[in-house]
């Protein structure tokens, strides 16, 4: 695997982002980068691009440096995608990934055929933490970096339960944890709290989730009526997913909330018969065989109806 720093030879100004709606691999890994960069390469100016996150993951060091809007005019020597899978996600720092005079793409999801000029691609990894944790100089990564990684590596792992999970994500997590972060601090403040809100819309989507296809699958829904009334965002949305996707007996999960009139976007999980990366492909989405979503368009109905005729398909 090549090392970052081949990358940053003879450059001078770095631009890093991340996908829209940014989680915490994502958050973790962009941060960790940028972190790794200024501490190490003070000759170079690094900006770091995503929207905003929600404050769980505020203990990061340099969280306030974040910026949520990008100027046309700036241009990059080099512009540096991380767990963005296709170019039409990177959101915010578009203006500028198309005017930088180099671009490098790092990510882990199957559905990514390369839109850097140089792409470090590894679907069979569990995350893009783990995957640039390998393209750094292990000696020189630290606390901050460390915390950084650890907590993109432990978002996308499930917390190390999901089956990407290798003998080696262990092993960096372990080295991660022996530079003295508090790893248990980082898990709870950025994957398991919840605010009071996130709690009740999560409330809301059980409650009115349901079993279909023979109770193979779980669905559930929020429209933006719903979202007016808990004054939440999609930020807020993190965790239904997952914890839809851990109802026993059911091998898949969806997710869905309106984000325009008639356009939802779609989350679905599976466990170990159904290849969800297929089914959100066949709808121009992506992912993970595992963990993948997309957009669509519609009534709620129509939209369950042309998911789960896929997802049958292959149960």
């Amino acid at each position: 695997m090549i090392k970052i720093a081949s990358q940053l030879a003879h450059i001078n100004t770095v631009a890093i982002a991340g996908h829209v709606r940014p989680d915490g691999d994502c958050i973790g890994s962009c941060m960790g980068l940028y972190l790794y960069i200024k501490e190490n390469y003070p000759g170079i100016k690094a900006d770091i691009y995503l929207e905003k996150p929600r404050e769980g993951f505020s203990f990061i060091e340099g969280f306030d440096e974040i910026k949520t809007e990008c100027s046309e005019g700036l241009e990059y020597d080099l512009f540096i995608t991380l767990d963005a899978s296709t170019a039409d996600r990177i959101g915010v720092a578009m203006p500028c990934f198309s005017k930088a005079q180099k671009r490098l793409c790092i990510d882990h999801h199957i559905s990514n055929t390369g839109f850097g000029d140089v792409n470090v691609i590894h679907p069979e990894v569990g995350s893009t933490g783990e995957i640039l944790y390998e393209m750094l100089e292990e000696t020189r990564i630290s606390k901050s970096v460390a915390e950084a990684l650890y907590m993109a590596i432990a978002h996308d792992t499930g917390v190390f339960q999901y089956e990407a999970t290798t003998s080696r994500t262990m092993e960096i997590a372990g080295k991660l944890m022996d530079m003295g972060i508090p790893f248990s601090k980082i898990l709870e403040e950025s994957y398991f709290s919840k605010s009071y809100v996130q709690n009740q819309i999560l409330g809301r989507c059980l409650v009115e989730s349901m079993l279909i296809l023979d109770k193979t699958c779980i669905v559930s829904y929020v429209k933006q009526k719903d979202l007016d009334f808990y004054n939440v965002t999609p930020k807020d949305l993190d965790g239904v997913i997952n914890q839809l996707r851990k109802t026993r007996g059911a091998e898949v999960a969806i997710f869905l909330y309106e984000a325009g009139n008639q356009e939802y976007k779609v989350s679905m999980r599976s466990k170990e018969s159904v290849d969800v990366q297929e089914v959100a492909a066949y709808f121009q989405g992506g992912g993970h065989v595992r963990a993948a979503g997309c957009t669509m368009h519609g009534s709620i109905h129509d939209v369950i109806n042309n998911l789960t005729c896929q997802i049958e398909k292959q149960l």
